[in-house]
């Protein structure tokens, strides 16, 4: 019998990502659930909801009080916190490369890593340098992942992994699918864990 799985979405820029990249891989290891890792872009979402800016920008109390909710969120996970010194960065070149990354097997690394210069260490992850120095921590050879990861086919690979995004009605960063059924956000990931493990299940909806 098949392992049950769950795709994850998530983006490089969302803070709430950061927390769940961190934390996924071990939570999905121990509850027997594989992992379909999805990187896409959020701007183009954002854009499809009417939004040319993160939510947590255009509407400043939201931004405030994801902030500290953030702050007491990595404080309960153990995990390292730096507020970036801009947001959103542009995580385009990191969800390229981690594109790369889920067909071959080393996304959960490369995807901590980033995330960790992002929102633990104030790095420009939209870098060249930055995405180059990670993968050469990661013993992985930099240089050629970065030229296959600006290969056009990789380029339209992602842009039709956002595109559907938008398709499946994901509004936001984490998301999980489960056979069809979404979740979203942190708080979201142990649920998305139990419905695919078959601890949860509702009739369908509608």
């Amino acid at each position: 019998m098949p392992r049950p799985t769950i795709e994850f979405w998530f983006e490089f820029a969302s803070t709430y990502s950061y927390l769940t990249v961190m934390r996924i891989g071990e939570a999905a290891r121990q509850a027997g659930v594989d992992l379909e890792w999805k990187p896409f872009l959020l701007g183009p979402v954002f854009l499809a909801l009417g939004w040319n800016d993160s939510p947590f920008n255009i509407y400043p109390p939201k931004g405030r009080y994801m902030w500290r909710d953030l702050a007491r969120l990595a404080h309960k996970y153990d995990l390292p916190l730096r507020l970036p010194s801009r947001f959103p960065r542009n995580g385009l070149l990191a969800a390229r490369v981690a594109l790369v990354g889920a067909r071959e097997g080393w996304v959960e690394p490369f995807a901590k890593a980033v995330m960790t210069a992002n929102f633990a260490e104030d790095r420009e992850i939209s870098e060249p340098t930055v995405i180059t120095a990670i993968l050469d921590a990661l013993g992985l050879p930099a240089d050629d992942i970065l030229q296959r990861a600006q290969a056009e086919s990789n380029k339209t690979a992602l842009r039709e992994q956002t595109e559907r995004a938008v398709e499946l009605g994901l509004f936001g960063a984490p998301s999980f699918r489960v056979d069809g059924e979404l979740f979203w956000g942190n708080d979201r990931l142990e649920d998305a864990l139990a419905w695919a493990s078959g601890g949860q299940r509702l009739p369908p909806a509608g």
